[in-house]
């Protein structure tokens, strides 16, 4: 069973400027609740029991949130206002989750996953990346009923337009399992358009054996000088690791670009 997961979030949030010069884009509120907790539902949801945060000193706002109990007890104590109570008991619920450890340096996905390995217990985690919300139907749940099937690692996989493929980890398939699930052969980190094997792209949840601990400890920088996480999977795929891409049923949401961000609140709006 998958009971724990680990979610990156020391990234500086660049696309969402100037938002994002004094504030952590993971507590941009998403109609009216932080972009985190959408996060940290879908996980409860699909029966994770624990949370591992990577932040950066200058994300230290995020712990923050989670532990701002002087400030609620005192405007309890003054108010006793149910809302305010019940925000805060959700907030206890998610800290008695999470753990945090510290990425200071910005040297990528891959660096931000090798910092959780003192933290896995189990063969196979869960990591969810931020900037992805999928609305609808639960992507993280359904990998796991995949996972739990195969006994292998699961990416979550989209049709996204040939001529944006460059932006994405992309997909080579292989024997199709049934009719949302693939075998992996290979993945691409952000291929040019004439490089790209297919226009399946890497959506932000794996599942991941924890032999992706000893490949990114020998991996050498890639693309911008950062370890990515993709590069550590290809040399898994390569060395017959079992992947399998899983084409989810729920909707995707790009939060992190500031379109994608208003696109987002008006969506889940609708819910």
């Amino acid at each position: 069973m998958i009971k724990q997961a680990i979610i990156p979030l020391a990234g500086l949030g660049t696309r969402l400027l100037p938002l994002t010069s004094v504030f952590p884009k993971e507590l941009l509120p998403i109609n009216g609740k932080p972009g985190i907790e959408f996060i940290l539902d879908e996980c409860i949801e699909a029966g994770i029991k624990e949370i591992i945060f990577i932040i950066s000193k200058k994300k230290q706002m995020i712990k923050d949130y989670f532990y701002n109990d002087l400030f609620y007890k005192k405007i309890i104590k003054k108010k006793n206002d149910p809302r305010i109570i019940k925000e805060y008991k959700k907030i206890l619920k998610y800290k008695k989750m999470i753990k945090f450890v510290y990425q200071n340096k910005p040297l990528g996905t891959g660096d931000a996953v090798l910092k959780t390995k003192n933290f896995i217990r189990d063969d196979f985690f869960l990591m969810l990346l931020p900037d992805d919300l999928i609305i609808k139907r639960n992507c993280s749940k359904s990998m796991i009923k995949i996972h739990n099937r195969y006994k292998s690692s699961v990416m979550a996989s989209m049709n996204v337009k040939k001529s944006s493929v460059s932006r994405w980890g992309i997909y080579k398939l292989g024997k199709r399992i049934d009719k949302n699930n693939f075998i992996i052969k290979d993945v691409i980190e952000k291929p040019i358009i004439a490089n790209a094997p297919s226009n399946k792209a890497v959506i932000g949840r794996y599942i991941l054996s924890k032999k992706i601990f000893s490949r990114l400890s020998k991996q050498k920088p890639g693309k911008g000088g950062e370890i990515h996480i993709t590069d550590a999977i290809q040399s898994l795929i390569f060395k017959n690791e079992k992947f399998i891409a899983h084409n989810f049923l729920g909707k995707y949401l790009d939060c992190g670009s500031m379109n994608g961000y208003i696109k987002s609140t008006l969506e889940i709006a609708k819910l």
